[in-house]
């Protein structure tokens, strides 16, 4: 890329001008001077002449050297001559000098001339230079102080006058330097003042079809993504992308969760010219009921599942919790007013199950099948369970979790492990870029609980803040104490920095490392909920730009929405969501929807990231789609990073001698 240059063109110009008026009055000062002084030199030599030639005269004229004595001194004086002596070969025939005027030997001009009429005789003459003794006179000197000042009048005016010529440019200039700086959006119109005009206008002609073509490119990649994922009715998800979230929560971790299925009854039963119409309005209206029921619960997948079925995947909650949803959904639902055709009472049916990891998803499907068709069979408006065997560790409520939270959220509690992410470099070989940091808590039977299962009851209680905090504090005092150079990755929650002092806490933390130590920083922010608070979150990602932190948006593609952000803010690693990623060689539909986060992040320096790779099918499936990096077991495991502080457990014994001790059973911690 080429260098800009520093200087602008106005400065450039106005220099090249000033330095040319200067070295022409320069030149005609040199010049005016050496004039002077050659002028100088030739009075001199006229005055010289014309006193060696009336001294030649008298001479000739055999005149006594007493008369000489008398009157040559006033001659000579009238000359500036302070010596002058006249001599033969043989004898000095005259001599002067004048001891009332002080001078500097070294300054004084000696003449030696012979005389033209008596050739034997030699005049020597000492007098002073031409000017000496002179100073600056007003009257004498008017007309050169008067041309030096029309000159610098003539050049400031110039300079002012080639200045405001020159504004028009020099914003011209100052807007693409803005521009070139990545501030495009600010830039998009000129000042009329920009010139040349022409320029300025095809300027913003250019920028404005640019940003319509970024925005219909947005606008295109979101249609193919809703396209593929979403229903076009009810904006919710459709068949597909239920069935890769459900297949992709069952490989999870720990998973647990529950899925309910709401349907109407007889609906291909119902046709007529009208019926179409209805029968949109009733499935929008109970699409609306329901999304207004699960909203409470994070991570939730809406779908419309059939053209009268729609599906809802709750994750990490409690039998007890996904049937009170199944209830109120219900409820809701049967206050909406059926079609003319329906029976009020017996129009909607629900059935529920719960999931646990390593669960097929076709048994899945069929027992929830199963839990529907029984809340049929009743005759009624209602929902069904289907009978299994609960999870005990999803029974736990959020008053549970309050406690959990209260008890484990504390810095030295927390567990925190590591997982290396890689980047494709030019050769099509991976090489590291940073650790991604994962917290880990552990519950009330000591059992260590993973992020994907405690974060969305982090964000249904409203503890984001407190676990954030705790892990910048753990990773600051790790980096203030190591040695290496190594990069971390910190997930951190979009909703607390609604607030200013949650702000300010995070910046004041960051300012207390040094520049070497935040560069060796990023981090992450989940793309629904970062996407929501945008507005709260521009300043947060201006702010770890600035600071030299990297700026990571994780599980993209988990929901359908615009990514028209990716423009708009400093994304340095867009991360793929774990179900995009799951089995890629054999979802075309996963392929398309890559393709397309890929090509949204065209023409800028967000690099595309695969995470959850852990086959070498899935890799160079990615790779081919023209991913950016990878992370996952694939490249490596995880591994542990910062331990919890475990106190050592003391025995309670009594303090009254003969007395029983009734607690020696019971221990405290300190």
């Amino acid at each position: 890329m080429r260098a800009t240059p520093s200087l602008k063109l106005s400065t450039r110009l106005v220099a090249f001008v000033t330095m040319i008026v200067i070295g022409a009055v320069f030149i005609l000062f040199v010049g005016g001077a050496l004039s002077l002084k050659q002028l100088g030199e030739e009075y001199t030599k006229h005055s010289v002449q014309s006193v060696t030639k009336v001294i030649d005269q008298q001479l000739l004229e055999h005149v006594n050297t007493s008369e000489l004595r008398r009157w040559i001194p006033k001659l000579i004086k009238a000359s500036n001559i302070i010596e002058l002596e006249v001599t033969t070969p043989h004898a000095v025939i005259f001599q002067y000098n004048d001891t009332e005027t002080r001078y500097d030997q070294t300054r004084l001009i000696s003449i030696s001339t012979p005389l033209t009429l008596n050739p034997s005789h030699t005049v020597n003459i000492k007098l002073l230079p031409p000017y000496i003794g002179y100073h600056y006179s007003v009257g004498a000197l008017s007309s050169i102080t008067l041309a030096f000042g029309l000159i610098v009048l003539c050049l400031v005016q110039g300079v002012r006058w080639l200045k405001v010529q020159l504004q028009g440019s020099e914003l011209l200039e100052e807007r693409a330097r803005m521009i070139l700086a990545g501030r495009v959006e600010q830039y998009a119109v000129g000042d009329h003042l920009e010139w040349p005009y022409t320029a300025s206008e095809a300027l913003d002609k250019l920028i404005a079809e640019l940003q319509d073509a970024r925005q219909e490119r947005s606008r295109f990649d979101t249609f193919i993504r809703s396209q593929t994922f979403l229903d076009q009715l009810t904006g919710a998800a459709n068949r597909l992308s239920f069935d890769n979230k459900l297949e992709s929560t069952l490989t999870e971790s720990n998973a647990a969760g529950g899925i309910i299925i709401i349907q109407v009854n007889d609906w291909a039963d119902i046709r007529g010219p009208e019926s179409k119409q209805q029968k949109d309005r009733l499935i929008i209206a109970l699409g609306d009921a329901l999304t207004n029921c699960i909203n409470r619960f994070p991570d939730v997948v809406f779908a419309r599942y059939f053209e009268s079925t729609f599906a809802v995947l709750i994750p990490n909650q409690s039998q007890v919790e996904v049937s009170s949803l199944a209830s109120q959904i219900l409820k809701q639902a049967s206050k909406l007013e059926p079609l003319p055709e329906h029976d009020p009472d017996n129009w909607i049916h629900a059935g529920m199950t719960v999931y646990k990891q390593g669960e097929r998803k076709s048994d899945i499907l069929n027992e929830v099948e199963t839990a529907l068709k029984s809340a049929q069979l009743e005759g009624s408006n209602n929902w069904s369970r289907f009978k299994k065997r609960s999870i005990p560790s999803s029974e736990r409520g959020s008053v549970r979790w309050r406690t959990l939270f209260d008890q484990q959220l504390d810095a030295n509690k927390l567990t925190l492990i590591k997982q290396p992410c890689y980047l494709l470099d030019d050769r099509g070989e991976v090489e590291f870029i940073h650790h991604e940091l994962f917290s880990r808590i552990r519950d009330e039977k000591g059992e260590t609980l993973k992020a994907s299962k405690f974060s969305p009851a982090i964000r249904q209680v409203g503890y984001e803040r407190q676990l954030d905090r705790n892990v910048l504090i753990n990773v600051v005092k790790f980096l203030k104490q190591d040695s290496l150079d190594s990069c971390y990755s910190i997930n951190l929650y979009a909703q607390p920095f609604r607030y200013r002092s949650h702000f300010d806490w995070f910046r004041n933390e960051l300012l207390q490392l040094t520049p070497k130590q935040r560069q060796r920083l990023a981090f992450e922010f989940m793309e629904g909920p970062m996407v929501t608070y945008l507005d709260s979150i521009r300043r947060v990602l201006k702010m770890l730009s600035a600071l030299g932190c990297k700026v990571i948006v994780n599980q993209a593609g988990r929901t359908i929405i615009s990514s028209h952000y990716i423009k708009d803010s400093t994304i340095d690693y867009l991360k793929l969501h774990r179900s995009l990623v799951r089995n890629i060689e054999r979802r075309s539909e996963n392929q398309l929807y890559i393709r397309s986060l890929i090509g949204a992040c065209a023409n800028t320096d967000t690099k595309v990231i695969a995470v959850g790779v852990e086959t070498k099918r899935e890799w160079q499936q990615l790779v081919n789609l023209g991913i950016d990096g990878g992370q996952g077991r694939f490249f490596a495991e995880e591994s542990d990073f910062i331990a919890p502080v475990i106190s050592q457990p003391l025995a309670v014994k009594s303090t009254i001698p003969g007395r029983r001790n009734r607690w020696k059973n019971k221990v405290t911690n300190n």
